[in-house]
């Protein structure tokens, strides 16, 4: 126990963060469907950092990237916002720290914490330095 009270504080301590998976995301479009794709992929954090056209066709490529938390009926409203014509691919590419502070109540790594430990029937309150800081 008194290794993991040294693990819990030190962890409590530091200055932690949440990692987050991120689908390296494809998408081939013909030219008049590419603002619905910008549209789409703003709209769930996504970032695009390549577009090319198909020499000889009015084919477009588009890379980008996307958070596969965002990516849940994404291919749907894409095909929505685009009027059939974008055809995605995602394939996991790497993981990326995401910009909040989880110990920051109401931010969005604080509410997924916060589901979480619900979900698994744990305290629903953030544990505190104090319990495990050791006074001696």
């Amino acid at each position: 126990p008194t290794t993991r009270r040294v693990c819990y504080a030190s962890v409590l301590r530091s200055e932690p963060c949440l990692l987050e998976p991120i689908y390296l995301c494809e998408i081939q479009c013909p030219e008049a469907a590419v603002g619905g794709i910008y549209g789409c992929l703003t709209k769930r954090r996504g970032h695009v950092f390549s577009e090319t056209q198909a020499e000889g066709t009015p084919m477009f490529y588009v890379k980008a990237h996307l958070p596969v938390m965002e990516s849940f009926g994404f291919s749907s409203a894409l095909r929505a916002a685009t009027g059939g014509q974008a055809f995605p691919q995602c394939v996991f590419d790497h993981w990326a720290e995401m910009p909040d502070n989880p110990m920051k109540e109401g931010s969005k790594t604080n509410t997924i914490i916060m589901q979480t430990r619900k979900r698994k029937g744990l305290k629903v309150e953030l544990p505190v330095f104090e319990n495990y800081y050791d006074k001696l």
